[in-house]
């Protein structure tokens, strides 16, 4: 059996969570708990909620923590009992790993020093602050901590940590199963995309650097990074 242990948390984009939890689901001997302070209904950034299966107080050990991303992921570097939660699974688990903006989840509780990680291309730069070395892949790995790009990397990264905790031949099978064969109507994916616009680039770029950089460098006063 492989228990895997999400964090759930409101604004959380659902794509981050649903997306990896959906193939892990699929693993044989999976078991999979949606882990936040209580267990009333949390909503995230689609506009509907998640019931998570557990609380804090009563989740089980994680042979896999997985934090996803989300705008709601950096109120998280301000919530005490959700940091010491994170450090506390981590502790034990066989893999800690983060999709998207989760990795400042990690960060902010010390598990990304001197760790190669990515994150969504839009507050890459932000990860050097939590102690972190910046890597833009849509999957890294530096011992035993996975981390994913945006979004939908999170296929990607449930598909590599399968191979990793079964075998490649399981995630293959999976994918088939999930039809995960992606063919973009545009080439406008990443910034360097050709059909990215350049100027909208810049201004996401901006946004976050006005929204996110004062609670990243908050969190990192707060770890000593």
């Amino acid at each position: 059996m492989v228990r895997f242990v999400a964090l759930l948390f409101p604004r959380v984009t659902q794509l981050d969570l649903t997306g990896p939890v959906q193939l892990f689901s699929r693993l044989p001997g999976a078991t999979i708990d949606l882990a936040w302070h209580d267990v009333a209904p949390v909503p995230t950034d689609a506009g509907f909620s998640i019931v998570p299966t557990v609380s804090f107080a009563d989740a089980p050990p994680a042979d896999v923590l997985m934090v996803p991303g989300g705008h709601g992921a950096f109120d998280l570097l301000e919530d005490d009992v959700a940091l010491d939660f994170v450090r506390a699974q981590a502790a034990g688990a066989r893999y800690v790993t983060s999709v998207c903006t989760g990795a400042f989840v990690l960060g902010a509780a010390g598990l990304l020093r001197s760790k190669r990680a990515t994150t969504h291309w839009a507050s890459h730069p932000l990860l050097e602050l939590l102690g972190a070395v910046p890597e833009r892949a849509r999957v890294v790995r530096d011992g035993n901590v996975f981390t994913g790009g945006g979004v939908t990397s999170g296929i990607d990264f449930a598909l590599t940590v399968a191979a990793e905790l079964y075998d490649d031949a399981t995630a293959r099978e999976l994918q088939l199963a999930m039809e995960y064969d992606p063919r973009p109507p545009f080439d406008a994916g990443s910034p360097t995309s050709p059909d990215a616009d350049p100027a909208r680039v810049e201004r996401i770029l901006a946004d976050t650097r006005r929204t996110r950089e004062p609670l990243v460098a908050r969190a990192a006063a707060r770890i000593g990074s």
